[in-house]
């Protein structure tokens, strides 16, 4: 059974001390988990019994394709009208309790590991009926249509179901693809990189993706540009394009994180 960090908010005591991880640079950011508290949620538009954080949105000058909420919805909490972007398509990832997502009359139930996308202008609701609150990632991008390509159509599925690809010439790290690299239709993938312990990213990558990582499970020591930090389920990382990555997995498990990046399109201008 896969385990999936899930905040739970709250608020920290007075006694605790201010020091933190938390960080954000020209070049990427570090949100903890213990920066998910009761007054960082936020409230959304036609979302009953619902809270979100919202650890990333575009800013001009620093990443600018996505946003990501970590979302969590009560008992009879949800949406009938959960987006009113049209241009925008969205990708659930589910990592505690179930919620139910109805999409053209169909209804499909996301368990812990559900995954959905949906294609911009979908009309789609969202609802959890169980007593125990339901948690899950939702990552919005706006959709970037190209002549003579179809729009990319909805799915449904779990990461159980779906085999991860091994990198070349080793077998300790490995990523959970839910959509096709030479899939062009698509315009942003959210995958899940897995390392077992020791497993590592043995160069910097340096790319024009933006990046949106946040730790499933387990720890790791990540380098971001010139510094390496220390990160573990329920940190997010959020980075720019271009900015150096690499990483080692350092704890006694495996180390797991959602990815978001932007993929498929010619460069844009601004």
């Amino acid at each position: 059974m896969t385990n999936y960090y899930a905040p739970k908010g709250g608020l920290p005591p007075q006694t605790q001390i201010m020091t933190d991880r938390a960080v954000f640079t020209d070049s990427y950011a570090v949100i903890p988990k213990g920066t998910m508290m009761d007054i960082t949620s936020s409230q959304l538009p036609h979302w009953d019994k619902t809270r979100a954080w919202i650890i990333a949105r575009p800013l001009t000058g620093f990443a600018e394709t996505f946003s990501h909420y970590i979302v969590e919805v009560s008992e009879n909490g949800g949406s009938t009208r959960p987006d009113t972007d049209p241009t925008a398509q969205t990708v659930l990832f589910v990592v505690a309790g179930e919620i139910k997502v109805t999409l053209s009359g169909e209804t499909h139930v996301l368990p812990e590991g559900g995954y959905a996308y949906l294609p911009a202008g979908s009309k789609w609701t969202l609802a959890n009926a169980k007593p125990e609150n339901a948690t899950f990632h939702w990552i919005r991008k706006r959709y970037v249509a190209v002549d003579g390509i179809n729009a990319p159509t909805p799915f449904f599925t779990n990461e159980q179901d779906t085999a991860p690809n091994v990198m070349a010439n080793t077998d300790d790290w490995s990523t959970t693809r839910f959509v096709e690299p030479d899939d062009l239709r698509h315009d942003m993938h959210v995958n899940i990189v897995n390392f077992k312990p020791g497993g590592n990213i043995p160069f910097a990558e340096t790319h024009v993706m933006e990046h949106g990582l946040y730790v499933l499970e387990g720890k790791a020591v990540y380098r971001l540009n010139t510094d390496w930090v220390e990160v573990e389920a329920g940190d997010y990382m959020w980075l720019r394009a271009f900015c150096p990555q690499a990483c080692v997995a350092s704890g006694p498990g495996p180390f797991r994180y959602l990815l978001y990046k932007d993929v498929n399109r010619h460069a844009g201008f601004l």
